[in-house]
């Protein structure tokens, strides 16, 4: 680890989840001090700094509702006392699937109001003190069913497809302070958020790749998009799903 990197922090929101977990070790893999969050229960996300700092990294967890502005601004206040978050992944998400035709009104704010309105009440507080930086690393992940649609996640599709649209205008704004924007949009990953929706069967026929992902995978991707390499790639969304999409 690079002394120049081992400052920077990560904040990655659900990050106690599959593929949150996987990113957080991935970010502190690659020299990062990570935050791990969680919306509701910190457990897990203590769980997933715990195995940070156990392979030698360092890592904090970090409970708030993303889709509350102001708990949410108070936690950012709180990092930010610190110095700036040099990295912030979007990972926080939910799923309230059910056709349109049948779909509560409940069930389609609320699945915007995580993905979508999260992603701005986590970012944009952010965004000054990255500038002041002049580094910043913005990744939001988002989905396959946001590029091809899906039967029963039109809210979910909905909120994610919303971030390409903020994704490629943040990183026009942000571009000359050395910050990029970018998404990665994961196909059938291994891990709870599957379940029985796809049977070994249905994966074959619908992934070319004809297995799921690994979290991994995609964490990988995230990893490099946060790291001085990737700093002239932004404003991207970039898949990572068998060759679905």
């Amino acid at each position: 680890m690079s002394h120049a990197t081992s400052s920077r922090r990560a904040l990655v929101t659900g990050g106690s989840g599959d593929l949150g977990g996987a990113i957080s070790q991935a970010l502190a893999a690659g020299g990062y001090h990570v935050i791990v969050h969680a919306n509701g229960g910190i457990a897990r996300a203590d769980d997933v700094a715990a195995a940070i700092r156990d392979a030698g990294g360092t890592a904090q967890a970090m409970a708030f509702d993303v889709t509350d502005a102001a708990a949410t601004r108070h936690a950012l206040e709180t990092l930010l006392t610190d110095g700036p978050i040099h990295a912030v992944i979007n990972n926080a998400g939910v799923h309230q699937d059910s056709p349109m035709a049948g779909m509560s009104e409940e069930a389609w704010h609320r699945v915007i109001d995580v993905s979508l309105h999260g992603f701005f009440h986590v970012t944009q507080p952010l965004l000054l003190p990255m500038a002041r930086a002049r580094f910043g690393r913005i990744v939001s992940v988002s989905s396959v069913a946001a590029q091809l649609g899906n039967r029963g996640q039109a809210n979910y599709a909905a909120a994610k497809s919303a971030l390409h649209g903020a994704t490629r205008s943040l990183a026009r704004e942000m571009a000359s302070r050395g910050i990029t924007a970018n998404v990665v949009a994961p196909g059938v990953i291994e891990g709870r958020m599957i379940g029985e929706d796809f049977p070994p069967e249905r994966i074959r026929e619908m992934v070319p790749a004809q297995r799921a992902g690994k979290p991994e995978e995609v964490a990988a991707l995230v990893a490099f998009l946060c790291s001085d390499a990737a700093g002239y790639i932004n404003g991207q969304v970039i898949g990572v799903n068998g060759g679905m999409a």
